[in-house]
């Protein structure tokens, strides 16, 4: 079937076998794979009040006043509740993005510098309740449609900061490198990903007893978006059934309200039951209120790594890479991979338990590893491979993550850690 273009698209009405074939084929865009990008999201707090709510309004004009320079060719947006996030250019490889990002993230942190505001070392807040101060119909509709279903969603919106890694699909057909191959591992090293990089072990004051309770969160959050997409030797065909089965979360209007008809799903509007007509320019917007552990957007977006403190963003990012893109990394980590599949909920376990669990502990040791392996294949810089070498030392090589750290920071100065940070500094 032929699909339309253009202003065209976007404002006349669709059917549903035209959804279905335009979201298999715009998610999935086949190639050498290479391209590497990441998007770094922060939570700010009051350095000297931390249970005070910064609001977005107070983000943006540090910002703006600071005219900060961002020479690799980042963008910064914000979250609900006033967390920073960093959109990386994408680079051709991961030495040029890690590079990008560092020069990005000092114009950010010397901005950020005298002003008062922080940022957290952990991914989900660990003392504020979640509030969202980013007035915006899109952000309304989304808190009216997760409060229906409990506390997680809106604590995912304004509480919880996350590091993505976005990778290219891969190559057409089924064999190495390909994109079903590609797709296939990312899902099997999910949890190890959850494992290795839990970094939120706090909520409301103390321990949660999760070393990801950021992804605690998600995983407790409207599943027909945030499940991941089923196994499938199509994952185009997949993921554009997921899609179209997925429930409608706004529906923007040039006016008034964009909340949606409740347990409205995509499908059901493609054939009749919306308020209108659905336009391309309506399914677009549906795709971009998806979260799957994996999402395809052209190119691969993992979303399950917690955000990290100071520069551990890059040993995480540069692992997380040389686990899909290194070849040799790559097959030692989908075998290191294969038991993790039989535990009962993986991704429950492994956001729970991170390494202390034995089957996720040897899985993770051994990706850290062949990760290692893999940077001068990469062409990773000496800061960055120095960087990955001291996280796997500290961490995966001794059967820890980033939390355990924070819970032993705690315990003994009675903070919620920011030591990555002051070391980071030189402090």
């Amino acid at each position: 079937m032929a699909l339309t273009s253009g202003l065209d698209r976007d404002s006349r009405p669709l059917s549903e076998s035209e959804a279905e074939v335009y979201v298999a084929s715009v998610c999935f865009k086949t190639g050498p794979p290479g391209a590497v990008g990441v998007e770094i999201e922060r939570i700010v707090h009051d350095a000297f009040n931390p249970r005070r709510p910064v609001p977005v309004a107070e983000v943006r004009s540090v910002v703006a006043e600071a005219e900060i320079d961002l020479p690799g060719g980042g963008v910064i947006t914000y979250e609900p509740g006033g967390q920073l996030e960093l959109s990386s250019a994408c680079g051709a490889d991961l030495p040029a993005v890690i590079q990008a990002t560092r020069r990005d993230l000092a114009g950010i942190d010397d901005a950020f510098g005298d002003t008062g505001l922080s940022f957290s070392s952990v991914a989900l807040d660990p003392v504020r309740p979640p509030v969202r101060t980013l007035d915006h119909p899109r952000y309304a509709a989304m808190e009216t449609h997760f409060d229906r279903s409990g506390p997680a969603g809106r604590t995912m919106m304004c509480s919880t900061s996350s590091l993505q890694v976005c990778l290219d699909a891969g190559l057409p057909g089924n064999g190495t490198g390909s994109a079903v191959q590609r797709w296939q591992r990312l899902h099997r090293l999910a949890p190890v990903l959850v494992a290795l990089f839990g970094n939120s072990p706090f909520r409301s004051g103390a321990p949660s007893g999760w070393q990801s309770t950021r992804e605690a969160v998600w995983l407790k959050t409207d599943p027909s978006r945030t499940a991941p997409v089923p196994d499938s030797e199509d994952p185009p065909a997949a993921w554009a059934h997921y899609a179209l089965d997925a429930s409608i979360l706004c529906i923007p209007t040039s006016q008034g309200s964009w909340e949606a008809p409740r347990a409205l799903t995509m499908r059901e509007w493609l054939r009749g039951q919306g308020p209108r007509p659905v336009t391309g320019a309506d399914l677009d917007y549906h795709l971009s209120t998806l979260f799957p552990f994996i999402r395809p957007r052209g190119f691969l977006e993992i979303r399950v790594i917690d955000a990290q403190a100071g520069s551990d963003w890059e040993a995480v990012a540069a692992i997380t890479t040389a686990l899909v893109d290194d070849e040799w990394a790559a097959d030692s980590a989908a075998e290191a991979c294969s038991p993790v599949t039989a535990l009962p909920d993986p991704m429950t376990t492994a956001a729970r338990d991170g390494l202390a669990d034995p089957v996720l502990a040897t899985a993770g040791q051994v990706c850290a590893e062949a990760a290692l392996g893999a940077m001068e294949r990469l062409g990773a810089d000496a800061a960055t491979r120095f960087r990955v070498e001291s996280f796997v030392e500290q961490y995966a090589a001794r059967g820890r993550s980033p939390a355990d750290q924070r819970i032993d920071d705690w315990r003994r100065t009675g903070r919620f850690s920011d030591s990555a940070q002051r070391k980071e500094k030189g402090q």
